[in-house]
């Protein structure tokens, strides 16, 4: 799945109307029946994309048949990205609400950590052979300050440019496109602008309503590429001093790049950029139909033009091409990319967390495994399915996305990202917008930061 995807967590906590939706989304408390186990997860708001709902459903089946007597319950939350991260939390507060599985996104697990949300799984873990084939790097998305592992990735992602080959062809752009510099990126956007009218030259999330899809998808598959934290280090969190960066030169360089898609319209209508569904309109309809040049996106969207997905497009291997994201001036690697994934988690109030467990296992079997990725474009985390020549020809972009891991960032995953991402999408909201020129959009940054971290941050 996607990040596929924040909210500031203060005040939407309080919405009634969203404390309610989460209640009645889970009913009954987790406990209430030792014999069934209710799982939580993220539903598309695409009502014909079912690839989680179908999956789920085959796993409930397989379940439900090598344990006797024991159930499985199905509880979809419905909704944009932010409102879900919002809708979980509500659910995980109280033992009335809280669902024995959930799937939690790899942004947020931390933060759900610290609260005291869910449970540290290393007891189960340590008595489950398939742990030994999950990739060191997945393990370590799902991990706590403490060093306790609190749970079990699903797969992960990457990301780069997919382009229309028919809009290209139509603008004079080559087939084989692959950008060096970000300069390349915008003036391939100028070139579609200028001889494809009718299509949106190119899209890069941005903005609150987004959520973390501005941040990963959009902000930080620039900010990676400046050479800001050259050297191993990250851009966004100082390691050594164990403090957040201030927005420097990369920062504003970042920004400056939005500003542009938007300010020469060569993105979408503002409007639209700043819908929180424009994302399902991109893969159901823009990229289809031809309408969009050039999508800063991830490895996941085949996953909606697959069979039985109510958006079939089997030609689209044909129709559309893939490259790296460049870094800013072509500086080594010469390419970036930014990869998270989701987890399936035991929350620490669930009735039920040793029959969760067991139907974790029975998702993460190398055939269920292997049959999610495959489903859901993801990429595997399990080393005996990356070796399968079943996954690696199962779908076109699986090798070039999966290359991708090679040169990929992870978010940092302490328990202030969340916010510091919200503060990333408003400085992303002011610039898209022309409320806000670069810099006072970096200086609002530099104060929302310094909030939302207590004052931990360090100027580079």
């Amino acid at each position: 799945m996607p990040v596929r995807p924040t909210v500031r967590f203060t005040a939407l906590f309080t919405l009634t109307a969203l404390a309610s939706t989460s209640l009645a989304a889970c009913g009954s408390g987790s406990g209430d029946d030792p014999d069934t186990v209710k799982v939580s997860f993220k539903q598309s708001t695409d009502n014909s994309i079912k690839v989680m709902d179908t999956y789920l459903a085959d796993v409930k089946k397989q379940f439900e048949k090598a344990n006797p007597g024991k159930k499985v319950e199905l509880v979809p939350i419905k909704a944009p990205d932010s409102e879900y991260y919002t809708k979980l939390q509500q659910m995980l507060r109280s033992p009335k609400t809280a669902p024995d599985l959930v799937y939690e996104d790899t942004f947020l697990i931390n933060s759900d950590i610290t609260s005291g949300y869910l449970k540290p799984l290393d007891d189960y873990l340590a008595e489950w052979k398939d742990w030994d084939q999950f990739i060191d790097t997945a393990k370590a998305a799902a991990k706590g300050e403490d060093g306790k592992t609190y749970g079990v990735p699903d797969g992960t992602d990457t990301r780069g440019l997919w382009f229309s080959k028919d809009v290209f062809a139509k603008a004079g752009l080559p087939a084989d496109w692959q950008p060096k510099t970000w300069d390349e990126v915008l003036d391939a956007a100028r070139t579609i602008k200028e001889k494809v009218p009718g299509v949106t030259p190119i899209n890069v999330y941005t903005g609150k309503p987004a959520g973390e899809m501005a941040t990963m998808q959009g902000f930080e598959m620039l900010l990676y590429g400046t050479g800001t934290g050259d050297g191993g280090s990250d851009p966004l969190y100082d390691k050594g001093s164990k403090k957040w960066i201030t927005a420097g030169q990369g920062f504003e360089d970042s920004l400056s790049f939005v500003e542009t898609v938007y300010k020469e319209k060569l993105g979408p209508e503002v409007s639209d950029a700043l819908d929180p569904n424009f994302s399902t309109k991109i893969r159901g309809e823009l990229l289809p139909q031809g309408k969009l040049g050039i999508a800063l996106d991830g490895s996941w969207l085949p996953q909606d033009w697959l069979e039985g997905s109510g958006h079939e497009w089997p030609e689209w291997s044909k129709e559309l091409g893939l490259a790296a994201m460049p870094t800013q001036n072509g500086q080594a690697p010469g390419r970036v990319s930014m990869s998270g994934g989701w987890t399936w988690s035991i929350p620490a109030k669930a009735g039920n967390p040793d029959l969760a467990f067991d139907f974790i296992k029975t998702m993460q079997t190398k055939a269920n495994a292997k049959k999610w990725y495959i489903a859901n474009s993801g990429i595997a985390v399990r080393t005996d399915v990356a070796k399968d020549p079943a996954y690696v020809d199962a779908q076109p972009g699986i090798e070039f996305f999966t290359d991708l891991v090679a040169d990929t960032h992870y978010r940092p995953a302490y328990p202030a990202y969340p916010k510091v991402s919200v503060a990333i999408q408003e400085a992303m909201e002011g610039v898209t917008t022309g409320d806000k020129s670069v810099e006072e959009a970096a200086r609002g940054y530099d104060e929302a930061l310094k909030e939302a971290t207590d004052n931990q941050v360090v100027s580079k």
